[in-house]
């Protein structure tokens, strides 16, 4: 599991330190606190095992600066600056290991970066991790892998690491109960189950099988996640970054996906996922329960410094401050007031 994540001069960064659930990590606060830039720095961590360059090349193409130069993800100074990008993670005997990134803004070519710490290690007892986009891409599928690797387009490796990953073949065996009982409940709101055709998913359902690219993005990411669970990639040990859930998921939804989200965390997967959603956050705090293990991150710039910096907690009231809360808040304020002022007519 990962343990921690720390940033020193790092994207939009000056000094950031973050302690990390084991079960769920919430990440929430305004536009431009960072909090996508947590979960790709994060998810390059997991899978630097399948990176042929190692962890600098994974954060290069996770976060696919400008022209790839590298230097470019240290925090932006007017003078030669130094940064770093530091995860510990925690072994399944306890034991604690990390990898640490150092770079200059002069820094051109990922080899040119410096990464530390236990390399060897962390490969050889790889960490399985899905990253879902906010931008879906299983409607993209087809010839997108092979695109992306005989030409150089502007997508972040993210894009293909999730195609590769809704492509790989079921387990073998059956599946255990608690996965089937999740995959039930996402068919039930899909009202189908996902096929994959010469790299084209579909849904299939009483009527018929239904092409992603005619289907709403909604149920492509419901899809996605019962393709995930259905694979074999989202099991104990392994990791799930969602950025923004509930883009184009009707809010009626939301409960079945956080409970999914729960369920999941309780059969030994870390999940962390970014969002600006009012329900989603209220669901988490109305299904879990004592025995589950949940921290709200809340990003926030410092007033005086107009740094970025954390506040986390374990209990969905105590989140301060939370930008959701009183947005909403304002809402049903402003709301009271109109209603009182069509009284008084």
């Amino acid at each position: 599991m990962l343990d921690k994540i720390r940033f020193d001069k790092f994207t939009a960064f000056e000094k950031l330190e973050i302690k990390f659930s084991t079960g769920i990590n919430i990440f929430v606060g305004e536009n431009g606190t960072g909090k996508t830039h947590i979960l790709k720095a994060a998810y390059a961590a997991c899978d630097i095992a399948k990176s042929k360059g190692g962890f600098a090349e994974k954060i290069n193409n996770v976060f696919y600066p400008s022209g790839k130069q590298i230097g470019r993800l240290v925090k932006r100074s007017s003078v030669s600056s130094k940064g770093a990008l530091e995860v510990t993670r925690k072994l399944e005997d306890d034991k604690k290991i990390f990898l640490r990134l150092s770079l200059s803004n002069h820094t051109t070519k990922p080899d040119k970066a410096t990464v530390s710490g236990a390399t060897k290690q962390w490969i050889e007892t790889p960490m399985e991790a899905a990253y879902i986009p906010v931008k879906d891409m299983m409607a993209n599928a087809p010839g997108f892998r092979s695109l992306y690797q005989e030409r150089e387009i502007h997508f972040e490796e993210i894009y293909v690491d999730i195609i590769d990953k809704a492509f790989l073949p079921i387990l073998k065996g059956p599946t255990d109960k608690q996965r089937k009982q999740l995959l039930e409940s996402l068919q039930e709101a899909m009202d189908g189950k996902v096929v994959a055709k010469n790299e084209e998913f579909f849904l299939r359902s009483k009527l018929g099988e239904l092409e992603f690219t005619l289907l709403a993005e909604g149920y492509r990411k419901l899809g996605l996640l019962w393709i995930l669970i259905q694979n074999g990639t989202l099991l104990n040990g392994s990791a799930l970054f969602w950025d923004e859930p509930e883009t184009n998921l009707n809010p009626r939804l939301m409960k079945t996906v956080v409970g999914i989200l729960i369920e999941l965390q309780r059969l030994g997967v870390q999940i962390f996922l970014t969002t600006h959603d009012y329900v989603i956050l209220k669901e988490f705090d109305l299904q879990t329960v004592t025995d589950d293990k949940i921290l709200f991150h809340s990003l926030y710039r410092n007033k005086e410094s107009e740094e970025i910096e954390v506040s986390s907690i374990d209990n969905y009231l105590s989140i301060s401050p939370n930008a959701i809360d009183d947005t909403f808040g304002d809402i049903v304020d402003r709301e009271i007031k109109k209603s009182m002022e069509g009284l008084g007519k």
